[in-house]
């Protein structure tokens, strides 16, 4: 065992683990950050997505020694029920989840692309969720969320 020290959605962790446990069991089981979603263990599915350093990853295939020094973002540290980031505002409004076991992947997805691409075409935004399964059937929904909090973030109004 050794500690591993990291920064989760902009605080401090040291984690006393074996540098292979998956950073999805240490969010879950160690800080309590349960947001982050369990769903196929084999990164499949995408409902473990967090950011490390801004990128995309599967926290059930990252290696907790992997993130040693970096910044982790899991769905806790997007937004709060009070002040919810574009985003999440969305989805509320446009009814984007059913069930919502696969949204904090989704959003965590649908984040770091407009991080990078501030006007994503729905080819993007498609491409871009490709590794995020949602089996209640709400993608149109989805893709069109993504799409106004894009338009909303760039100042603009939904169409």
């Amino acid at each position: 065992m050794t500690t591993i020290s990291f920064t989760v959605n902009g605080r401090s962790a040291e984690v006393a683990a074996r540098g292979d446990t998956p950073l999805l069991d240490v969010l879950r089981n160690h800080l309590g950050l349960t947001g982050t979603r369990f769903g196929c263990g084999v990164e499949q599915c995408g409902a473990c997505m967090v950011l490390v350093d801004g990128v995309p990853r599967k926290s059930c295939g990252t290696s907790l020694s992997t993130v040693a020094g970096k910044c982790v973002m899991t769905i806790e540290g997007l937004g709060t029920p009070s002040n919810p980031h574009p985003l999440q505002q969305a989805f509320i409004e446009m009814q984007a989840g059913q069930c919502g076991y696969c949204l904090s992947g989704i959003l965590i997805s649908a984040k770091a692309l407009l991080d990078r691409n501030p006007a994503p075409t729905r080819a993007d935004i498609v491409a871009t969720l490709d590794g995020n399964i949602c089996r209640c059937g709400t993608h149109h929904r989805i893709l069109r969320a993504v799409a106004c909090a894009a338009m909303r973030m760039r100042g603009q109004e939904r169409a």
